[in-house]
């Protein structure tokens, strides 16, 4: 079988690597000059230095278990590449939560549940009542086995949860997974996040911060492996049309200022929503797929770079509180995950602020949460349509773009499943995709 992957973001890799695996010729396709779609490394020069960066701070959990696996089968280590610290959602100030971090042998055997209650019982600037309250909803949620009505939001999700609460662990936690905030995301998909990053057993919640390069990471890996295997990676290519030919497809392809055809026993479209709907556009079946595809609305995930020379964080990772003039959630001490010291990544999700007032207000929190005085801007970088808005009842699109059709696919992580716009759930996706391709 001869199988195009359009897109070589983390979905369409894995993809790739997954139809290869079974015994499939792949050519995988893509329109950039670099694999990794929002997850791949970016480099820039400041004051005549040359910065490796990335086009926006990632960050994984323990439970991405299916993500994990993969970077071991390409020969990246994640224990070398990815530090590993407990879930931390703790602020400048000291106060916050921060699971307890046991060494592995006292994990054996533990119920997860126990991490949390010691985590959430020793939370500083939590009172009594905020702990107790939270322990008692988590316990809801667990015996309801993590599930919620579809139409349920975030917010309606943890009514009469203190603001303490909400705003020490329920709103960052959301807008750091499902980039949507919670008046508006989706609660079911929320208490999945929930049930992975905190009750998912030994190690599952852990922290896991990139110490290399999102392109070291996997897809320059992915890209090498299937080279070595003798499979074709095409970057720079865009798919300018898909047509059916009999039981087969056929792709106009443009690369290098010029258009070719080939044709293809499946393919899967590992792309954007947008560019997904647009090749399935002529496909009169595909209608109702399409309409789902182009009705997602997205968020966009800032990321403000910036130096303060001698600048060290107390922790690699640490919240910071919203406000008026304050849009960053979280600042990530780059110097300490082996980047230039001082380099600090500040993250803004689902940010509607222009470039200007991101900056602004990020210097404004450096000075008034971190106590640093300096600040200068390196790079900023602003992903308009990072991930789809995972807003309650979203209607996603499915993995088969064509009713009973399994050798035209979609894989990404918009497409339907558990899990928000994240990397598992990209890597979840399109292995699923080429499982399914016949």
């Amino acid at each position: 079988m001869r199988v195009a992957v359009v897109g070589a973001g983390w979905a369409g890799c894995a993809a790739a690597l997954q139809a290869a695996e079974r015994g499939a010729e792949v050519v995988l396709l893509e329109a950039a000059r670099q694999a990794g779609g929002r997850a791949r490394a970016l480099a820039v020069q400041h004051g005549g230095e040359r910065i490796e960066l990335d086009n926006g701070q990632h960050l994984l959990i323990g439970a991405y278990s299916h993500s994990l696996a993969l970077m071991r089968g390409l020969g990246v280590d994640p224990e070398q590449h990815l530090l590993r610290m407990p879930l931390s959602l703790m602020f400048a100030d000291g106060q916050g939560l921060c699971l307890p971090n046991w060494p592995p042998p006292l994990w054996a055997g533990a119920p997860a549940s126990l991490a949390v209650a010691l985590g959430v019982l020793g939370a500083r600037g939590w009172s009594l009542g905020d702990k107790l309250s939270l322990l008692r909803r988590a316990h809801r949620w667990q015996g309801a086995g993590f599930a919620c009505e579809a139409s349920t939001t975030v917010e309606q999700l943890c009514a009469g949860l203190s603001p303490t609460v909400v705003d020490g662990l329920i709103a960052p936690l959301c807008i750091s997974a499902l980039n949507t905030p919670l008046q508006r995301a989706s609660g079911a998909v929320f208490l999945r996040v929930m049930q992975d990053a905190l009750f998912a057993g030994a190690g599952g919640s852990d922290l896991l911060v990139p110490t290399t390069d999102l392109s070291r990471l996997l897809p320059d890996a992915a890209l090498r492996q299937l080279h070595q295997r003798g499979h074709t990676v095409h970057l720079g290519a865009r798919a300018l049309a898909l047509q059916p030919q009999g039981r087969r497809w056929q792709l106009r392809i443009s690369q290098d200022a010029q258009e070719r055809s080939e044709v293809f026993d499946a393919v899967v479209l590992a792309c954007p929503a947008g560019e997904a709907a647009r090749l399935v556009c002529d496909l009169p079946a595909a209608q109702a797929w399409q309409d789902k595809a182009q009705a997602l609305q997205h968020e966009a995930i800032a990321t403000v770079y910036a130096r303060s020379p001698g600048a060290r964080l107390p922790r690699p990772m640490l919240a910071l509180r919203e406000g008026t003039n304050a849009p960053a959630q979280f600042v990530f001490d780059r110097g300490a995950l082996g980047g230039p010291a001082g380099l600090l990544a500040f993250v803004v999700s689902a940010s509607t602020h222009s470039r200007q007032a991101l900056e602004d207000g990020v210097q404004a929190q450096a000075q008034t949460q971190l106590g640093l005085q300096t600040l200068e801007v390196v790079q900023t970088v602003i992903e308009r349509r990072a991930t789809f808005a995972c807003t309650a009842a979203v209607q996603r699109p499915g993995q088969q773009v064509l009713p009973g059709c399994a050798s035209l696919l979609a894989c990404a992580d918009y497409v339907a499943g558990p899990y928000p716009a994240t990397l598992e759930g990209a890597v979840r996706s399109g292995q699923a995709a080429a499982d399914a391709l016949a």
